[in-house]
């Protein structure tokens, strides 16, 4: 049994598609790219906001740098509450705690809108650590979201075995092998089942319940 969780935040704890949506829609038309077609903006939900932004809409990093000044002009005012938990997250998360799991956040949200997120819905006081992404870019990649957090919780390559992330993204599976961690990926979030089965998680649950279960067996 893993006893130290790394979560993921969008897809993972939060339903938190509309806002991320609705906020790179304000963003792309105040760069004069708008999209209405909501499934391929998507694709924002999880990878670092300036490399989507320069991959989706062939902007360079300065174009893609103002685009995520003005998506988070939206967002932390109005795009951060339009967001939900996932139903019986604070069930498994009081689970958890209750037999003694260590819990961190590691998200590629800035840390900053992660701590609001949390609050907001009250569930902070599960966390021991909670790790983001820096406003200013240089930690934003999710290795090294990961690597952070893995430094706040006092982890080095003796105890790495007892960690384990969770996500619902490919990123998250990629940052965690990276740092020498396995990954549980969720399919109730913002990756495809295709993206996932092919960056070879160590497993795949369906709903928060068999995470909650997994994760206790």
């Amino acid at each position: 049994m893993k006893k130290i969780i790394l979560f993921d935040l969008d897809g993972t704890l939060t339903e938190s598609g509309e806002g991320i949506i609705n906020c790179v829609r304000y963003a792309l038309e105040k760069m004069g790219k708008a999209e209405k077609n909501i499934e391929k903006l998507k694709s924002f939900i999880g990878p670092p906001l300036v490399n989507q932004f320069m991959a989706y809409s062939n902007m360079t990093e300065e174009e893609a740098e103002k685009a995520t000044k003005y998506y988070r002009e939206r967002f932390s005012t109005i795009g951060i509450f339009e967001n939900k938990l996932y139903p019986n997250i604070e069930t498994m998360l009081k689970a958890l705690k209750e037999k003694g799991f260590t819990l961190s956040i590691a998200s590629s949200k800035p840390e900053k809108f992660v701590r609001q997120i949390l609050s907001y819905f009250k569930i902070d006081n599960y966390f021991d650590e909670i790790v983001g992404a820096t406003l200013d870019g240089k930690i934003s990649e999710k290795a090294d979201v990961i690597f952070e957090a893995l430094k706040r919780l006092n982890i080095n390559d003796e105890n790495k075995k007892d960690v384990l992330m969770v996500g619902d993204k490919e990123h998250d599976i990629f940052g965690a092998r990276l740092n020498g961690l396995l990954c549980v990926a969720v399919s109730y979030g913002y990756g495809s089942l295709e993206e996932l089965e092919k960056a070879s998680p160590l497993k795949i649950v369906n709903s928060v319940d068999e995470l909650k279960d997994y994760l206790l067996s």
